[in-house]
């Protein structure tokens, strides 16, 4: 490719509002122009990135035996109603068609998969491990940072059918190294972490994550035994505490306090002796959620551990209806008519203080099983830096990431939902297992950039490169000219994606668009370098210069990208 043919607007300035080194880069580079907000076209040079990151996600699928489809993005409704996800997914687009059938856009297939599923017949033919790489929609209600939330992306999504558990471990594991062999070949450093399956739901989910400041996701992770786990999934080991032997409840006045911060303040009530009480309307029923009073909750986790249908923070005039009190003033003492949940780590406490439920009153001395005894006993805290490690002891850290990938044991949630059976062994009906297996394209592209890139520009690796080397043709004699042209050949049949800077531009020009767009390989053809027989190759990894004889060019940079 000649760069005097090539359309890639490169742009001096970073536009406006791009908060996200990869938004304002791709879009400076000339890869990507937005349409409306999360919404964003791919010019040429993302496509060659593009291109890359599929073929690299569809080798290694191929390496564990999967079969790839490409499914509708459109789907009718009653597909996803079977399912019973139409309600319940709420960034869904939706839409009618002329004949005023409800039709959705596709935000995820497992539906789709599973229909197509219902023609297995045989335990013989499992297991299967389908994917294939197609457009997903999302109504994101706050599209931002470029590729990273948006609300039109590819997707690989994968999904495997298994007779049984142990199947779908093995699928499960089979996709876990393929991730990690997919992550390692497009540069990307990812942490494997235990994560919530969320809507999707499922038995169990791993989630891979890119350390960058840019994410909007955090991972709890124990740099001395490796374990990692989402945030909303993580756990750790708290400090042993020590409570008064005994206790007297004792209600006082707290005129005008509505916070933890406001108790310690001004009543020297450590927030650690504190009983923070939420209320919450769990599948309709309103509930008391009690957390110590230096923890947040994670709401996930109340999710993940009640498996409600619907979870929300209750309203104002509902927790007056249900307690008598406003937020501030709340507590679970003398509460018989309504469910109570707590965090694991008040277990036992004595001598804490909560809200009296009436409005500028509090009690202290308060004991939990004789003053409070909760419904349920939950982990729901969530865990921050410097706590100890729940398997080794050693001291946590928090890490915010990018998502870049997950996985999940989905079970037989769908398969039942479609009537998917086959016959087994002893020719009884069977219902097969499933897994679900995602990576987002584009998110992935914008990750590598994240990782890969310096004041100058993007730095790609050479797998995913747009263009692995870059000829930069300075002067226009034609001998310099025939000499980039011959190094141009022998690069390209050697198998080396190749562009030749043709265009004339001044040096400082062209070199600044090379490191803007980032090229593995920079190799300068001038006048002073044919009269001493070399040409300059500059790696964009870490700015190293070789002189390198012109014989030698082709030979020597297909070494250094093989």
């Amino acid at each position: 490719m000649r760069w005097s043919k090539l359309y890639a607007p490169t742009l001096r300035e970073a536009p406006a509002g791009a908060d996200a080194a990869s938004h304002r880069l791709l879009v400076r580079a000339g890869f990507i122009r937005q349409l409306a907000g999360g919404h964003y076209t791919l010019l040429p040079l993302a496509m060659r990135v593009r291109d890359n990151v599929i073929r690299i996600i569809r080798e290694e699928m191929q390496r564990i035996g999967g079969q790839e489809f490409l499914l509708p993005a459109m789907h009718p409704a009653e597909v996803w109603k079977k399912s019973g996800r139409y309600d319940s997914v709420d960034v869904m687009f939706k839409l009618k068609d002329r004949k005023g059938n409800d039709q959705v856009l596709g935000l995820t297939h497992e539906e789709i998969f599973a229909s197509v599923g219902t023609e297995l017949r045989s335990y013989r033919e499992l297991p299967q491990i389908w994917y294939q790489f197609q457009t997903k929609f999302r109504d994101e209600a706050r599209p931002k940072s470029g590729l990273l939330r948006v609300r039109e992306f590819t997707m690989k999504d994968a999904y495997s059918f298994d007779l049984d558990e142990a199947g779908l471990d093995a699928s499960f594991e089979a996709h876990r190294e393929a991730y990690v062999r997919i992550f390692e070949r497009l540069g990307v450093p990812a942490i494997a972490v235990d994560a919530s399956s969320g809507a999707m739901g499922g038995s169990a989910s791993t989630e891979f994550m890119c350390p960058s400041e840019a994410g909007e996701d955090f991972v709890v992770r124990c740099p001395a035994c490796g374990y990692a786990a989402n945030v909303e999934k993580a756990t750790s080991r708290l400090e042993p505490v020590t409570d008064p032997d005994t206790t007297e409840l004792a209600r006082f006045d707290t005129p005008g306090v509505r916070t933890i911060e406001d108790l310690v303040r001004d009543y020297d009530v450590a927030a650690d002796r504190q009983v923070k009480t939420l209320v919450y309307v769990i599948d309709e029923q309103v509930t008391l959620v009690l957390l110590r009073g230096d923890f947040d909750l994670v709401e996930q986790k109340l999710a993940d551990a009640t498996g409600a249908a619907e979870i929300r923070p209750a309203h104002d005039e509902e927790i007056v209806a249900a307690l008598g009190a406003q937020p501030g003033s709340l507590g679970a003492v003398g509460v018989t008519d309504l469910p109570v949940i707590a965090d694991v780590a008040l277990r036992g406490r004595r001598g804490m203080v909560t809200g009296a439920n009436e409005d500028g009153f509090h009690v202290r001395g308060v004991d939990f099983g004789r003053d409070i005894d909760p419904g349920q006993w939950l982990d729901l805290r969530e865990v921050t830096a410097g706590e100890a490690c729940a398997d080794c002891g050693g001291a946590l850290e928090v890490v915010k990431c990018i998502e870049i990938g997950h996985i999940f044991k989905l079970g037989r949630t769908y398969s039942e939902a479609f009537g998917l059976t086959v016959l087994d062994a002893d020719g009884r009906a069977a219902v097969p297992i499933m897994g679900s297996y995602g990576i987002g394209v584009e998110r992935a592209i914008a990750a590598i950039v994240e990782t890969h890139h310096d004041d100058a520009g993007i730095a790609w690796p050479a797998t995913v490169a747009p263009f692995q080397a870059d000829i930069t043709v300075l002067g226009k004699d034609p001998e310099t000219l025939a000499v980039a042209e011959r190094i141009y050949r022998e690069l390209t049949e050697a198998g080396v994606s190749v562009l030749l800077d043709d265009r004339p531009e001044r040096p400082g020009s062209k070199f600044k668009d090379a490191e803007l767009c980032g090229f593995p390989y920079r190799i300068t053809i001038s006048n002073r370098g044919l009269e001493n027989g070399t040409a300059e190759v500059t790696a964009r990894a870490d700015g190293a210069v070789q002189h390198i004889g012109l014989d030698q060019v082709s030979t020597e940079v297909t070494a250094k990208l093989n």
